[in-house]
C-alpha cells in the first residue's frame, strides 16, 4: 500500500509544500531564493527553532540520496494562506525524519517562527503531518520527541492526539506516540 507522496497539503489556514532538493539548496544559499521558489514572504530571522542549518543540510543530503521517491518524507514548508493583496507567509517548517521504517514508524518534528507561535499553527501542522503519514498504508505509528521543558510542543502533541509514553533515558527527551486508528 505504498502510495505516491502528496506534495501539497492544505487546511483552512495553511498550505504545506514538500521540500525538493531545489528548495533546500536555495534555502541554504539565500532565503530570498527560497522566497522566490515558494512565491511567499519570508520574514527576517528565518529559519525557526530547531529547523536550523544542520537540519537543512540533513534534509538536503537525504533528498540527494533518495531522489524524487523521498520527496514528502522530509521537510515541509508551512505557509499561511495569502490573499489577493498579500503573498503567503512562510510561518514554519515541519516534516518527517524519513520514510517509514520496517515497523511502520515515522517521526515528525516542527518549528514555527516566533511571531506566529501560540496561534494554533503548530497544532494544525502536526495534524496535517499525521493525517498525511497515515494515508500511506505502511505507516502504523507516528512518534515525536520533545524536550520536557518545551511545554508548547508537549501541548501541541497532546492536542493533536499523541500520547505521552516516557522520557528517553538516552537523550532526556519525552517520547509521544499516536497509533493508526483501525478506521484509517
Amino acid at each position: 500500500m505504498n502510495r505516491p507522496m502528496t506534495l501539497r497539503l492544505t487546511s483552512n489556514r495553511l498550505e504545506l509544500i514538500a521540500a525538493t532538493l531545489d528548495h533546500v539548496c536555495a534555502e541554504l544559499e539565500a532565503t530570498e531564493r527560497l522566497a522566490s521558489l515558494l512565491n511567499a514572504h519570508v520574514e527576517p530571522g528565518w529559519p525557526p527553532g530547531e529547523y536550523d542549518r544542520d537540519a537543512q543540510v540533513y534534509f538536503r543530503d537525504r533528498l540527494k540520496e533518495g531522489g524524487a521517491a523521498v520527496i514528502g518524507w522530509y521537510c515541509w514548508y508551512v505557509l499561511r494562506h495569502g490573499s489577493p493583496c498579500q503573498k503567503p507567509v512562510l510561518v514554519g517548517a515541519g516534516g518527517y525524519f524519513g520514510p517509514p521504517n520496517e515497523e511502520g514508524v515515522v517521526e515528525i518534528g516542527f518549528s514555527i517562527m516566533p511571531a506566529w507561535r501560540n496561534l494554533g499553527y503548530a497544532t494544525e501542522l502536526a495534524e496535517l503531518l499525521v493525517r498525511n503519514a497515515f494515508s500511506d498504508g505502511r505507516v502504523r505509528k507516528v512518534i515525536a520527541h520533545t524536550k520536557p521543558a518545551n511545554l508548547a510542543s508537549c501541548r501541541v502533541l497532546e492536542k493533536g492526539g499523541f500520547a505521552y509514553v516516557h522520557r528517553d533515558e538516552k537523550n532526556g527527551d519525552n517520547l509521544y506516540v499516536i497509533m493508526r486508528n483501525a478506521n484509517t
